[in-house]
């Protein structure tokens, strides 16, 4: 999954893709690079962002999933947790809501009935604006599973088919390094009754810290992850580097397999 924010302040490439045609020509690289989804972000949920108005991020996604929808064969994911930008990108040629609230905001569960797409429900402990001020756990894999039940049974509960259903740990949210790190070494912990897990890792500060790099430095680190995430089999990894990722995945599979696939066999199975 490749990551395309539409937004001026996004942690690592904040500003970058804000016009139509610059968002274009990212998205048609990264899936030129082997992206099997793209996913498109208009409100900036880094540690410390400030909310946006629902027009706004009207306004930063819906051209760009109209636009990419007409234009590339691939599967579009939009990162929300606003009602009206998830009924409006399903309009539009949207394929999948990828909710950092996991449907906890007001209207955003029977939003997600409406539209009858797939749904990635993520872990977050707290707020985006205040989530890494003190985070704790009881013990942090329990909690993630715990709460990523219940909002699976809610989901259920309101009528959403259980193989559209995603689940994300959340790395970086309402989380410190050590929480990342057990997390990252203990993955299928918290997955539930089969159900695809997506992961994101990429560029994040955990990386930053445990290597000592900024935010530009942190491929290596990304790609240890993606490593780690594919062995456990993690079903999806979201990543801002596509072709190295790819690469990370293709050769993790094939050790896995045993066998080598060709580029065009991989291609042709996603």
């Amino acid at each position: 999954m490749g990551v395309l924010n539409v937004t001026p302040d996004s942690f690592s490439d904040g500003g970058r893709y804000r016009h139509l045609d610059d968002a274009l020509r990212q998205a048609q690289q990264m899936v030129a690079d082997g992206a099997a989804l793209l996913d498109i972000g208009g409100e900036s949920t880094r540690p410390g962002a400030a909310s946006v108005s629902v027009a706004e991020e009207l306004d930063r996604v819906i051209p760009v999933v109209e636009r990419l929808a007409s234009e590339l064969d691939v599967v579009l994911s939009v990162d929300t947790s606003t009602p009206d930008v998830i009924r409006e990108a399903a309009r539009v040629g949207a394929h999948l809501i990828n909710d950092v609230r996991a449907l906890r905001r007001e209207g955003a569960l029977a939003a997600a009935v409406d539209v009858n797409l797939p749904v990635c429900l993520m872990h977050m402990q707290g707020k985006p604006a205040t989530m890494q001020e003190r985070p704790e756990y009881t013990d942090v894999l329990v909690d993630v599973k715990t709460f990523l039940e219940a909002r699976m049974e809610a989901c259920l509960n309101a009528g959403i088919d259980r193989d559209k259903i995603l689940l994300d740990p959340g790395f970086g949210f309402g989380k410190t390094v050590d929480h990342n790190l057990r997390l990252a070494n203990h993955l299928q912990d918290v997955a539930i009754g089969g159900r695809p897990l997506l992961v994101g890792m990429s560029r994040k500060s955990t990386i930053g810290t445990v290597l000592n790099r900024p935010v530009d430095a942190r491929l290596s680190g990304t790609l240890a992850f993606t490593a780690a995430a594919t062995w456990q089999n993690a079903f999806i990894v979201r990543v801002h580097d596509v072709a190295e990722n790819v690469d990370v995945v293709r050769m993790i599979e094939a050790i896995r397999m045993e066998r080598y696939e060709s580029k065009d066999e991989h291609r042709s199975q996603q």
